[in-house]
């Protein structure tokens, strides 16, 4: 394998390792953005990545909120799947991976973002930006996750 290749499975172990109570893998074949979203959210903001496999639930806020994170590395929407059990709030996360920034582009209740999807749906279906916006504007004082103390 050429070399840039070779570092670049270097530097994957090296994440799984460090994240490695997580239990995320990071994997190369699609989930790698939602992996790095994940560790991310959980830098920026005072929360727990969840060991168990809780589909729609991916961490805990220290007051017991359960939080869904999604990140995107273009300027897509959040993609969302039907799950049995909705997270309180929802981190969404865009990243210009190039430039090594990200920015928290949605910080409130899940509720809010997912309230004109279709009571039922299959397979995964993306918010509208639209829909993202006016979560936003709807998003009552104070419901934010602080961020941590740097």
């Amino acid at each position: 394998m050429p070399d840039v290749i070779l570092r670049l499975v270097e530097a994957h172990q090296a994440v799984v390792k460090h994240y490695e109570s997580s239990r995320r893998t990071f994997t190369l074949d699609g989930k790698l953005i939602g992996d790095i979203g994940e560790a991310v959210a959980c830098e920026l903001f005072d929360i727990e990545l969840s060991t168990s496999n809780d589909h729609g639930i991916d961490a805990y806020a220290k007051d017991g909120r359960s939080v869904q994170i999604k990140a995107t590395a273009t300027s897509g929407n959040p993609m969302f799947r039907p799950v049995e059990k909705r997270a309180d709030h929802l981190i969404f996360l865009g990243l210009d991976l190039k430039c090594g920034i990200g920015r928290v582009l949605y910080n409130g209740p899940e509720h809010l973002v997912l309230r004109d999807m279709p009571s039922e749906w299959s397979d995964q279906r993306p918010v509208s930006k639209r829909a993202l916006r006016k979560a936003i504007e709807d998003q009552p004082p104070r419901s934010e996750l602080p961020r941590r103390k740097v």
